[in-house]
């Protein structure tokens, strides 16, 4: 099943957007692009990922139930989309979920009680001081959400702490970049978890160590998702989440992606609902980056994670090869996500 979308076509056959802006829509042959930054060239190749091997599974659990029965697909034809990941911040971030970082980083514990007190104003997150003065306690940094009660299986749904140990992605290079400071990393597939936050937390002492954070809004509801189970609204027993909103049942709309790069030194929570890439962690070949990662689930497959996969890339033996249709993230060498040199 595949949905088409019509994003910036002119000549060269690529659509490349600013960090803040998506894509318009609907620009005629021949046109220019809304960005002044320069195009791909469409007659260089791109080389090829390399393909990480299968993991199978040896747990001998049964098949699961209610899995997605069609393999969903969106598609760009004739044109590729590329994005330039930005530094994470919360601010940019707010449409799509939580970033969980030091909100102070300057305030010591030690002084802490005193500049509370003395705030003319109150503190992000209305910090307290906490363990007889060697803490300090920032409240509500995210939210948690469980929507299951809504989710059609009636499958109660628990508490879930995860260990994801994940590789370093192999990136491409950029032929845009003649100095050679990005490079690429092709987006294959989308995934969302309909009824529930999921969380990321990097485990890592260096802030060097880097990851992508790849976001998309949704489209209204269409015949293409109709077998997709969403809750019908957000509610839920916490104060701290009476205005959140829902993204909706539709696919993912590609002229809204959004890239990020995130430091070990930040967590980010995706909101229920929100389409997103899985866990692409940087660094060197043969590096990983550990995370902790918590959630809601019930064990239904296409309540806890529905997936959508992008056309414009071919998985072969040897890798993926971004073709027609990519949706492309550029990715500059050493931007940490608070804007440091790394």
């Amino acid at each position: 099943m595949t949905h088409s979308l019509v994003c910036c076509e002119w000549n060269g056959g690529v659509a490349r957007c600013p960090p803040n802006l998506g894509c318009e829509v609907g620009v005629p042959n021949g046109g220019a692009p809304k960005s002044s930054e320069p195009s791909t060239p469409a007659t260089q190749p791109l080389p090829t990922v390399p393909r990480p091997a299968p993991i199978h599974s040896t747990t001998g659990r049964p098949k699961p139930r209610n899995t997605m029965a069609e393999r969903l697909t969106i598609s760009l034809p004739g044109r590729s989309l590329v994005i330039d990941a930005s530094p994470l911040r919360a601010s940019s971030f707010a449409p799509f979920g939580d970033v969980v970082e030091n909100p102070q980083p300057t305030l010591h514990p030690s002084s802490a009680a005193a500049t509370i007190a003395n705030s003319p104003s109150p503190l992000p997150f209305n910090p307290v001081s906490a363990n007889q003065g060697s803490a300090i306690k920032y409240q509500h940094v995210t939210r948690f959400i469980d929507l299951y009660a809504q989710a059609p299986s009636s499958t109660p749904s628990t508490a879930v702490a995860s260990m994801f140990v994940c590789a370093s992605r192999t990136l491409l290079p950029d032929p845009s970049s003649s100095s050679s400071s990005s490079e690429i990393f092709p987006v294959t597939v989308l995934e969302r978890h309909p009824y529930t936050t999921q969380t990321f937390i990097p485990l890592s002492a260096s802030p060097a160590k880097r990851y992508l954070v790849i976001v998309a809004p949704s489209l209204p509801p269409s015949e293409q998702d109709r077998n997709l189970p969403v809750p019908a609204s957000p509610c839920t027993n916490s104060p701290h989440v009476k205005n959140h909103k829902l993204p909706g049942r539709g696919l993912p709309d590609l002229r809204g992606l959004r890239a990020f790069i995130a430091t070990s030194e930040q967590a980010v929570t995706y909101a229920a609902g929100t389409w997103h890439a899985p866990m692409a962690a940087l660094g060197e070949p043969g590096t990983a980056l550990d995370f902790v990662v918590v959630q809601f689930a019930n064990g239904v497959p296409v309540e806890d994670c529905q997936e959508v996969f992008l056309d414009g890339s071919v998985v072969g033996e040897e890798g993926v090869v971004p073709g027609e249709g990519a949706v492309l993230v550029v990715v500059p060498k050493g931007n940490g996500g608070r804007g440091a040199k790394l």
